[in-house]
């Protein structure tokens, strides 16, 4: 039976004023924290589902409210930096005590299942370099390496977070001389329209469009 991946989730803690801001003005910031609290949750336990969970969390001070929500992950601070660099820094800490492959998530996309994580562990047993789950808003929602490789993670700080993320990590990517696999896209749970697409998708998670929905 081959080894369980490492699955990592990369995440903000759920504090109000921290977290889903561009969601405030449907949720206020305590409705921001809590649907964060659902988000992380639900991402751990998909990390726990599809190999060993790892929580990469910030800030520092907030390990104990991440363990509460992801029981039996191992929990590693994230870096100072861009994005970019705590991605980067993410897979080095992992991997550097397990074997890999590694998958990593960040906790907007709560439709998620097993089948995102076979299909990204099917890419990387038949070889391929680095797997990407693409978003709809540009970025990406899962990638996928079995050794860190910084060369990937390498664009601008201002960039992250942009609507080019993907098309730049492909780019990235391919420089480095890196083969790629491509899984389906998926939505993101960023601002109010996201809402009420999620709101009104059927594959939505209960407690995702409780949380919605309390706001």
């Amino acid at each position: 039976m081959p080894a369980r991946p490492a699955a990592i989730v990369i995440a903000k803690a759920p504090r109000p004023g921290l977290c889903k801001t561009r969601l405030a003005p449907l949720l206020g910031a305590e409705g921001c924290a809590r649907l964060q609290s659902a988000l992380v949750a639900r991402a751990a336990a998909w990390a726990a589902d599809a190999g060993d969970p790892y929580v990469v969390f910030t800030p520092e001070d907030a390990r104990d409210e991440m363990a509460a929500l992801a029981p039996g992950a191992t929990l590693i601070a994230q870096v100072e930096g861009s994005l970019g660099d705590r991605l980067a820094a993410a897979f080095r800490d992992v991997l550097a005590t397990h074997p890999g492959p590694a998958l990593l998530v960040g906790v907007d996309t709560p439709q998620l299942g097993r089948r995102h994580a076979e299909a990204a562990l099917d890419d990387l047993r038949c070889g391929v370099d680095v797997t990407v789950g693409p978003a709809s808003d540009g970025g990406y929602y899962l990638i996928g390496l079995h050794e860190p490789n910084d060369a990937v993670f390498a664009l601008p700080a201002a960039d992250w977070g942009g609507s080019s993320v993907l098309t730049q990590t492909l780019a990235a990517a391919d420089a480095a001389g890196l083969t790629v696999g491509m899984l389906r896209a998926e939505r993101d749970l960023d601002d109010e329209r996201d809402a009420r697409a999620m709101l009104a998708d059927p594959l939505t998670p209960p407690e995702i469009v409780a949380a919605l929905r309390a706001g």
